[in-house]
Formats: structure tokens, sequence, C-alpha cells
């Protein structure tokens, strides 16, 4: 049965548009740093919605938070994914909420492939642990608010990709170069999920 859903997976693959990337996955996977390697070696535009959502409102992700919540974020996250889903030749690191809104995961989904990059709730924590720019992880236990959040948003992250790829102890480079094999090589046997 996996065998085949792969295969069916493979198929739909193939059939997406791939003239976009859109990197997905939790906190501390490295999206952003392996968007730019990734975009580098395709000489495509990158682009990181965070990073878009502070420029076009002039403050920093805690800044929006305190004042308008996680909603109000939420709103400016699906307002930025939407139109930055819209262009052509791009790779976006999203960030690790965006596909709790069905219409993100749709335009994700229906505008490019969606690669899920994921790694161990050890490897989220130690790579978030000193961040003080992410307000979900402004807890008491943040390893335990880590844990909490992939029980909620990792059935959807898979739901929304078309490749998963493990990013633990890899380098940047190396997460490419699996990404690129992975869309040259779409009925290979390297691991999807």
């Amino acid at each position: 049965m996996r065998h085949r859903s792969l295969k069916l997976r493979d198929s739909i693959r193939l059939m997406k548009p791939l003239h976009n990337i859109f990197l997905i996955g939790p906190m501390g996977v490295g999206k952003t740093t392996i968007g730019k390697v990734l975009s580098e070696e395709l000489g495509m535009d990158f682009f990181d919605s965070d990073r878009e959502i502070e420029a076009s409102t002039g403050a920093d992700i805690p800044w929006i938070f305190d004042v308008e919540g996680e909603v109000g974020f939420r709103i400016r996250e699906s307002k930025m994914i939407e139109i930055l889903t819209q262009r052509k030749k791009i790779v976006l690191a999203t960030g690790g909420g965006a596909i709790l809104a069905p219409e993100n995961r749709r335009w994700l989904s229906s505008r490019g492939t969606v690669v899920y990059l994921r790694a161990s709730i050890k490897q989220q924590f130690e790579r978030t642990s000193r961040d003080k720019n992410r307000p979900l992880l402004q807890t008491p236990d943040p390893e335990k608010r880590i844990k909490e959040l992939m029980q909620v948003r990792d059935p959807l992250y898979r739901e929304a990709a078309d490749l998963i790829v493990d990013t633990n102890r890899r380098n940047p480079k190396a997460v490419s170069n699996e990404i690129l094999f992975q869309l040259n090589n779409p009925n290979s046997e390297r691991e999807h999920d």
C-alpha cells in the first residue's frame, strides 16, 4: 500500500507546475538557509514569507504578535502567501505555521512543488533555543511547545507536501542536493517520507 501511494504521489508531482518550489516545515529546520542555497542552484529568486511580512509592515514578527496577536499575524501571513505564490520561478520559505490555513495549503499545492523539510524535536529545539524572535517559543518549556506544535502541524505538512526531506544533521548544500535529486528523479527509491 505504501508503495502504491508513493507512485500516486510521484505521478501527481509530475503533473504539478515546477516553476516554483515552496519550503514548508517547523521552526529550526533550515527553510531559509536551504531555500537560499536551492535558489542559487536553480537560478531562481528567493523569498522568505516572514521577512516579506516584516518588510511590508516595517515591524518584526515578535512585535506583530505582541500588538495583533497570532490571529492578526496569520491574516498578514495568508495575504503574503497569496501574493508570493502567484510569482513565477521562485523558491519560497514559509513560516512554520503557514500551513494552518486551508487557503495557504491550497495556494502552495496548486502553484508549485511543496517540499516539507523536517527535523527531530531535539534538532528543532537545539536550533531555536537561543532565538528570541520566535514568539510561540517564549514559554517556560519551549521543547514541550515544539512537541505540541508538531502534533498539530505534522499531518498538515504531510498533506501539502510533494516531497519530504530530512534535515537532521545535514548541511544546507546536502539537503538542497537531495531536493534537486528528488525533483529530477521522481520515481527514485530514495526516501520520500
